[in-house]
């Protein structure tokens, strides 16, 4: 079974293998291209982002500057925007939904390494040789989803549609549709309902209108 299969199948494997390492290679020296773009390149910033994330919706808009470690295992949806420094470490998948909206400093993990430390540093594989070895969880992200600075979704995690993630929150569980959830770790603090409508926000809203 080649390293890649391991990731898919969750179970251990080498992230130092030579064909794993090539592709972060290559993604992190075209995170390296695209973080050195002006904001107004589009077609340049386009064509980086068509070669390091595996799937790309239209309107997608990543302020930058980006970090990808293998970029092919994202998946973005449309109409999706990410503000300075977004990190998306992809050994498992990641998919991220329709209409979607990241602060600064967002953070997206699915490696685990083992918790004891000299399983940490070698485990002995099926050929008998002793390798370091982790293995990774894939993070699901529903549509029309707000996750606010320096959110960190953790390995296994799934958010459902329409939730909003409030800053600095540690995301370890699964999160239900139509939730604002936050904290440290985070939780749900209640459902999002009708109640937290721009429109019972006069003073907020002004002379805008509610579509």
């Amino acid at each position: 079974m080649y390293e890649e299969e391991k990731i898919q199948a969750g179970i251990l494997f080498c992230p130092a293998d030579p064909q794993l390492k090539a592709i972060k290679r290559k993604t992190h020296n075209l995170n390296v291209d695209y973080n050195s773009t002006h904001e107004d390149e589009f077609q340049k910033r386009a064509a980086i982002l068509s070669e390091i994330i595996g799937s790309l919706g239209e309107g997608v808009f990543l302020q930058g500057p980006i970090a990808f470690h293998y970029g092919k295992h994202t998946k973005i949806g449309k109409n999706f925007f990410a503000n300075f420094h977004f990190t998306v470490q992809d050994d498992a998948e990641v998919t991220i939904g329709d209409d979607c909206n990241f602060g600064p400093n967002v953070t997206i993990v699915t490696p685990i390494h083992p918790m004891l430390a000299d399983e940490r540093k070698a485990i002995r594989t099926p050929e008998g040789t002793v390798k370091t070895l982790c293995y990774a969880k894939p993070v699901h992200i529903g549509n029309n989803c707000w996750l606010g600075a320096s959110v960190t979704v953790c390995p296994g995690v799934t958010i459902g549609d329409n939730c909003v993630i409030g800053a600095g929150s540690v995301v370890l569980r699964d999160i239900p549709d139509n939730s604002f959830a936050a904290g440290v770790p985070c939780k749900v603090i209640r459902p999002l309902t009708e109640a937290d409508s721009m429109r019972y926000k006069p003073e907020i809203l002004a002379d805008n209108t509610i579509l």
